[in-house]
């Protein structure tokens, strides 16, 4: 039988006792309210339905269901309904099988003339057993003694309780699916070397399963005589308080295997990172950092101590699909490469500015203009011509006859030739593509 969202009717639910007749509906609602007060339960994910491959896919009413977890009460209490939806539809924070979740049951609608006892369960986020980001499934077993020894080995006793270490292959605990297959779904792998974050006072993080995270945090600068065994690279400078926003994707490649011991982001290592800053100095250089074409080379970014944004990762695509990338700054704009830098258009590259040097910043030589040299140059060649037709008909008067000059008349040919061929094709070297004024 389909399950139905709360608003729809369903046969399908946890009765309560009716509730007495009173006077009106809104004694009627908040009776229904103080009633769901009391359902919560604590359950382990047996399956969730995350696409249209799961068996249960059109039972959960289909893409509306998504997020529909099955579960088995913790308590081990008998229950007609064993599935639940997310409480939170705006926040995807959806359990692995095998975590443990909280649940509340609400009537399965709200109406003021009619009385309704169904009841539908929703799921709050998982429970932080181990707190770690990474998972808290909790072994289908309460009693450590009863774990096969490769499992029981991912657990120490830690005054009084059980933690979960992993430092080598994790095993033993399913996280995928266990009780309908959908191999769509059996994609999670659990890494023993994903770290959680290290707090510091005054932080609001967030944190993936795979070391991605997003932290809005503060400068903490902490007295010279206390060292911490972790902290932070950003506090070097400013004051407590100062606020840093840092989105990151991917813990450095080289962490240990002791996933439960926290780390902090660093923009050098990690594999992608967006850092907004106020006040921070942040450890990080750019690949190039010559500024030789600088008569005054700007801060770099490790020493610059006012708030900047900053992106780093093994390539940053910037594109605007409808419109334009704008990149403006008040003092300069730097573009620098270890490699090459190249500018492509399929229509213009256009360069507006008061003074543009090439090749350095102390160049003094100018450009010429083209189309005024090409004219110049012609009314040279022109005049040159001229000269040369003038020096065809120069004679000799050896005896006081008039005789042409062999040699002198040869080299005007040639001359007045090649002053053609040049005037003919001398437009020929103007670019086509770079104009200038």
């Amino acid at each position: 039988m389909a399950i139905f969202r709360q608003g729809s009717s369903t046969t399908i639910g946890t009765k309560y006792s009716n509730p007495q007749p009173n006077s009106g509906g809104r004694e009627n609602l908040q009776s229904l309210i103080a009633q769901t007060n009391t359902t919560f339960l604590r359950v382990r994910v047996i399956d969730i339905v995350l696409n249209n491959n799961h068996p249960r896919f059109k039972d959960v009413g289909e893409w509306n269901g998504i997020g529909t977890i099955y579960f088995e009460p913790l308590d081990g209490r008998a229950i007609n309904v064993n599935y639940a939806y997310p409480i939170f539809p705006q926040i995807k924070m959806y359990p692995l099988v095998n975590e443990i979740a909280l649940l509340a049951g609400i009537p399965s609608k709200f109406t003021e003339n009619e009385q309704n006892t169904n009841i539908v369960y929703y799921y709050f986020p998982p429970i932080g057993i181990w707190n770690h980001p990474h998972h808290n499934a909790y072994p289908t077993t309460a009693n450590y003694s009863e774990l096969q020894e490769a499992q029981s080995n991912d657990y120490d006793f830690v005054n009084g309780a059980y933690v979960r270490r992993i430092d080598d292959d994790p095993t033993g605990i399913n996280l995928n699916f266990t009780k309908y297959a959908n191999p769509s779904q059996d994609t999670f792998v659990e890494k023993a070397d994903v770290h959680p974050l290290l707090p510091f006072n005054g932080d609001v993080i967030y944190e993936g399963r795979w070391g991605n995270s997003l932290r809005f945090g503060s400068t903490i600068s902490t007295p010279t005589n206390t060292q911490l065994l972790i902290n932070n690279n950003w506090s070097a400078t400013g004051s407590n308080g100062d606020p840093i926003t840092i989105l990151r994707n991917g813990q450095p490649s080289n962490v240990t295997d002791e996933g439960w011991i926290p780390i902090t982001e660093d923009l050098s290592t990690d594999l992608s990172s967006v850092y907004l800053t106020s006040y921070q100095k942040i450890p990080f250089s750019i690949a190039n950092e010559n500024f030789v074409s600088y008569t005054t080379p700007p801060t770099t970014p490790s020493q610059y101590t006012n708030p900047q944004v900053i992106i780093n990762s093994d390539r940053v695509v910037i594109n605007a699909k409808n419109d334009s990338v704008l990149i403006s700054g008040q003092s300069s704009i730097g573009l620098s490469s270890n490699g090459s830098i190249n500018l492509e258009s399929t229509s213009e590259i256009n360069i507006a500015s008061k003074l543009t040097r090439l090749g350095s910043k102390s160049a003094n030589q100018s450009v010429l203009r083209g189309d005024e040299t090409i004219a110049y140059l012609k009314i040279l060649i022109t005049e040159l011509q001229n000269m040369a037709e003038a020096l065809k008909v120069v004679q000799d008067w050896p005896g006081g006859a008039p005789t042409p000059n062999p040699v002198v008349l040869t080299a005007a040919n040639s001359a007045l030739q090649v002053f053609e061929n040049v005037y003919n094709e001398i437009d020929s070297v103007k670019s086509k593509t770079v104009k200038t004024l």
